[in-house]
């Protein structure tokens, strides 16, 4: 991967070895600043903002161990390389505990030095990565939160704002988690700590994703256009849908449409929707249970009084009544920081548009029944149907 050079500073009391390293730091690219002990060092520091420094551990005066403390102390973020003699491994081992980059030891080699730099870049480089996304997350939450807020009544700001923050609290958390295994990766060189910090990173930002999609699909659900149709139309698409997530689980998907169904007013794509959100929760719940012989089932049926009722039925892990009690507050999830409970906000508010029910049975252990109820008639509109 390759870096845009940063500015460094190079800090000894040797006019010599500033002189040649100056030299080799240039034709690697690097702006190189200079100064023969630590308080020059600082002044330099405090005017330049450079983003490395290669410091002497040893100088006449305040040492590299004291100017490595100010340096921190003035900017966390700036990476600082040690310059250390090979009998002074006690104090480049309490240069890396007080958070340098890493140490070389004179004699100076190229090779090891590029090395340490290249380390340092990949420091700086992620903690860019990362402001990046939390500052992209930031802003499409302040977007996204500025449309709830004006499609909600005000007495629900409190609520959905304190749920938003929670979310996003849990996606940052992530973030961080994630930053934290890269650099561990990073400074011990660990191929295998690199992997995992970055599938953390790059889940978390499938998270921002998700959530930026889930709110604008949110805001988007009064858009409600109502036709006659196929109840079972929307089921078999949705169904279609999450067979390869279902076939990639090992969870059986089944249908069990009822085709004696008359058509019913409703926005067939909303109603997909909701049978997508319920049968991926469905999906969840089973892979949680972690037993063969997992099933999700999708079922059409007469209700008495209504059009059609949609049954998702999993035999997962269910829920208790403290949990099956909050399901429909907003932001509420039973993935933890897995999840953003925006499904089933979507769902809840595209059955409310159809003057729709729906409602959960579920037991701790024994599964969980999720039905949706759709008004057998709609009061006219220019199609012919529409909400009462």
């Amino acid at each position: 991967m390759a870096y845009e050079h940063s500015s460094i500073l190079l800090v000894d009391d040797e006019k010599g070895i500033r002189t040649v390293l100056g030299i080799y730091l240039e034709d690697l690219g690097y702006k190189v600043l200079t100064a023969e002990n630590a308080a020059q060092a600082l002044t330099l520091f405090k005017s330049e903002r450079p983003s490395l420094v290669l410091a002497d551990i040893r100088m006449p005066g305040k040492d590299g161990i004291a100017l490595l403390q100010e340096i921190k102390l003035e900017n966390p973020e700036t990476e600082v390389i040690m310059i250390t003699g090979h009998g002074d491994m006690e104090l480049a081992i309490r240069s890396l505990q007080l958070e340098a980059a890493d140490f070389i030891t004179k004699p100076i080699r190229n090779e090891v030095l590029e090395v340490a730099l290249k380390r340092a870049e990949e420091r700086i480089f992620m903690r860019q990565k990362l402001r990046e996304y939390t500052e992209n997350l930031e802003r499409m939450v302040a977007e996204k939160t500025k449309e709830l807020l004006s499609a909600e009544r005000m007495s629900a700001i409190g609520q959905t704002v304190a749920g938003l923050s929670h979310t996003i609290k849990n996606i940052a958390g992530g973030l961080k988690g994630g930053a934290f295994v890269l650099e561990k990766g990073l400074s011990l060189d660990n191929k295998t700590y690199l992997s995992q910090g970055w599938e953390m990173v790059k889940r978390n930002v499938e998270k921002i994703t998700n959530l930026s999609m889930a709110m604008l699909n949110y805001s988007k659900t009064a858009d409600i256009t109502f036709q006659k149709c196929d109840p079972n139309a929307p089921a078999r698409e949705a169904l279609r849908l999450m067979a390869p997530r279902a076939e990639t689980s090992g969870i059986v998907l089944e249908a069990d449409l009822d085709t004696s169904l008359p058509p019913v007013c409703m926005d067939p794509e909303g109603i997909q929707q909701c049978l997508l959100h319920l049968i991926e929760n469905a999906l969840d719940a089973c892979m949680e249970e972690k037993a063969p012989g997992k099933s999700v089932t999708l079922k059409t049926v007469p209700a008495e009084g209504w059009g059609v009722e949609y049954r998702v039925i999993d035999t997962g892990c269910g829920m208790d009544e403290s949990v099956r009690s909050r399901l429909f507050q907003n932001f509420f999830s039973t993935k933890g920081t897995r999840g953003t409970g925006m499904g089933l906000m979507i769902t809840e508010k595209i059955v409310d548009a159809h003057g729709g029910e729906i409602d959960i049975s579920s037991r701790s252990g024994e599964g969980a029944v999720v039905s949706i109820r759709l008004p057998e008639r709609q009061g006219p509109d220019e199609s012919g149907c529409g909400p009462n």
